[in-house]
């Protein structure tokens, strides 16, 4: 009998999110996918179970609709241009996920949950780049706890059909990089490699662009 696995997505409006939960409600693997966001998507689909959840810092009152699930496909977060103060991005990338994860490794031990990095991110957390240094701060911390733990650090996401790009610059440079295997990856292709990563694992724990286009050609 073919293995069947039940996720929760977060950030499923972003490039990535939006990506990962279109792959998820068109594979066969995967059964159930419930979606964490502020605010329902306005979609319906057998597969999917929207929890609307505005604090990102207390799980309490929705506990119950977060245990029972495989993975958790992390994809919220926020492009540092887009956020003034550093303690507000610590708290968006690093609280919230940190935040998550616990709750998660206490209801789901074990599951795997693929954290969305991004290319050049620092575990050392000794770059000059803010979103570099914070980011690499929930990498190393998150492998302290009972997860099947993957980070994935693409360069640029292209989003699905019908999706516009999250960030000017995205829509900028994709024109130039789109065939690049080193910078680009295709939203619902990102969507599959954290599936196969899933059901299949990978060889590494740290995931760069070539390794997310390989991993999403995986089938056993």
């Amino acid at each position: 009998m073919s293995k069947s696995i039940s996720v929760i997505i977060t950030g499923p409006t972003g490039n990535a999110g939006s990506g990962v939960l279109h792959a998820c409600l068109q594979h066969p693997a995967v059964d159930r996918v419930t979606v964490l966001a502020r605010k329902s998507l306005g979609r319906a689909d057998e597969k999917l179970i929207e929890v609307i959840h505005r604090d990102f810092l207390n799980y309490s009152s929705i506990e119950d609709q977060l245990a029972g699930h495989d993975a958790c496909f992390w994809c919220l977060g926020v492009s540092q241009s887009k956020v003034r103060k550093e303690e507000d991005y610590h708290r968006i990338t690093y609280e919230f996920t940190m935040e998550a994860a616990r709750v998660l490794e206490r209801l789901n031990p074990g599951m795997t949950f693929c954290f969305l990095t991004g290319l050049g991110t620092d575990e050392t957390q000794n770059s000059r780049m803010m979103w570099a240094r914070i980011k690499g701060k929930a990498e190393k911390d998150l492998q302290g706890l009972d997860l099947d733990l993957y980070n994935f650090r693409p360069g640029f996401i292209h989003p699905i059909k019908g999706q516009k790009s999250s960030t000017i610059m995205g829509t900028i440079l994709y024109p130039f990089i789109r065939n690049s295997k080193k910078y680009c990856v295709e939203g619902d292709e990102f969507g599959l490699a954290m599936i196969n990563a899933t059901l299949h694992g990978y060889e590494k724990r740290t995931l760069e662009n070539p390794d997310i286009r390989a991993l999403a050609k995986r089938t056993a």
